[in-house]
């Protein structure tokens, strides 16, 4: 594949992503296929996952655990085999109550027309602040991107 098609297989999945359509969205992945997160102390689905099951049990750990009310790529860039997305979102955390706003930046993988795998960058302070056991109702706020 080349970079516009490497970009364009990232971008239809957060359509799916954004639809709800995680089996569609792991059908794009390898197998054996990576996926990181950042540790984040009282965030359940955090670190890394293994394979497609265990990349599927993320998205049910996301599911279960949050709500996203807002998720916007903002920029795509793609040289070989890798593709860079950077967004920002924002979340409600069910247990909690509490929301947050967090830039984020995506790196993908591509090996052989799928995703090999997916590193997650994002503001991991405003996350454990949101998850964290305590006062319900609080807002924990991100740091903006700045363009």
């Amino acid at each position: 594949m080349d970079t516009q098609e490497n970009k364009r297989l990232v971008m239809e999945g957060y359509q799916m992503f954004q639809n709800g359509d995680i089996p569609h969205l792991l059908a794009r992945y390898h197998d054996d296929a990576l996926w990181i997160e950042p540790e984040v102390e009282h965030v359940p689905f955090s670190g890394v996952h293994k394979g497609k099951a265990a990349i599927a049990q993320f998205f049910q750990e996301l599911d279960n655990a949050a709500q996203v009310l807002r998720f916007e790529p903002k920029e795509i860039i793609a040289e070989g085999d890798k593709v860079v997305v950077t967004g920002e979102a924002s979340w409600l955390v069910r247990q909690t109550g509490r929301t947050y706003d967090s830039p984020w930046v995506h790196v993908f993988t591509i090996r052989d027309g799928k995703v090999a795998s997916f590193q997650d960058y994002h503001d991991t302070a405003a996350g454990e602040r949101a998850y964290r056991p305590g006062q319900p109702g609080q807002t924990a706020t991100g740091a903006p991107l700045h363009h």
